[in-house]
């Protein structure tokens, strides 16, 4: 009998191991904050967790357990500026940033487009996308050179889905502003700006939009497998970007949503939509 070869020593395939990552967003176990996150820990990285208040402090408690928090909200620039104060107080390195904080005020119910308050569209776009550039711009000198910054967008901008109401534009600002976070930040460092355009998922959050749960079933018979996009699916591609091996990817949105967008006309929908107008 041939003696049988050593076990390969395990590689650190995503080079997380050692390094420090900021993730802003966890609400609880469901958000694909919590999903990122944990991938990066079981790969060897360290993460520091922003929350956007005391109480969402104590709600996610448990979940949250031996880890460090920090309370955030984005809306307020002396906490952002805070929160860049005490990291620098602790001369923290961050290799990446994790940007997965989205709100909409949909509290008198879901309207048409153009009803949209000035109030609704100014908050939403502050905290949704503004609050990137500002985290960025106040956390600049604690990023190392090359760390990767990592936002959550959505799978299309272009669609007009009354069930996710005024978001689409704020999420297309996020998206857009990738590209000039970019080249701003390429004065000085090798920063990386990228999101991950996730197709419908089944989180807390989105359950509180009015209709959503409706397209999210009707997304699972347009894509092509039969099922939704699993947030860990989305979260695998985030902890990807964050990582050196995507160093060649910068101001882009990768689509996660397992082929729904080619697949609008698939026979069996096509024909429930017709044999339905038929009855």
């Amino acid at each position: 009998m041939s003696e049988s070869s050593p076990a390969p020593t395990p590689i650190d395939f995503l080079g997380f191991s050692g390094k420090t990552f900021l993730v802003m967003g966890v609400a609880n176990r469901k958000s694909v904050a919590w999903s990122i996150a944990r991938l990066v820990e079981q790969s060897g990285g360290e993460v520091i967790y922003t929350v956007r208040s005391e109480s969402r402090r104590d709600s996610t408690a448990k979940l949250l357990a031996d880890r460090r928090v920090i309370v955030c909200d984005v809306e307020d620039q002396s906490q952002i500026d805070q929160l860049a104060e005490t990291l620098a107080s602790e001369n923290i390195e961050l290799a990446g940033l994790v940007h997965a904080i989205a709100f909409a005020d949909y509290s008198e119910g879901m309207r048409p487009f153009h009803e949209t308050t000035r109030r609704q569209f100014l908050q939403a776009m502050d905290i949704s996308a503004f609050s990137l550039t500002a985290v960025c711009q106040a956390l600049r000198d604690q990023f190392a050179r090359d760390a990767s910054v990592v936002t959550i967008g959505i799978s299309t901008t272009r669609m007009a889905s009354e069930s996710y109401g005024f978001m689409a534009p704020i999420k297309a600002a996020l998206e857009s502003s990738l590209a000039f976070l970019t080249k701003s930040f390429s004065r000085f460092s090798e920063v990386r700006f990228n999101s991950v355009a996730a197709g419908l998922l089944k989180t807390s959050a989105s359950a509180g939009i009015p209709g959503y749960v409706d397209s999210y079933l009707y997304a699972e018979k347009v894509i092509p497998r039969g099922r939704a996009v699993k947030t860990d699916e989305v979260a695998a591609t985030a902890a990807f970007l964050l990582s050196p091996r995507s160093s060649g990817i910068t101001a882009q949105s990768l689509i996660v949503d397992a082929g729904m967008s080619i697949n609008y006309f698939d026979a069996d929908v096509v024909g429930a939509v017709t044999d339905a107008s038929v009855d």
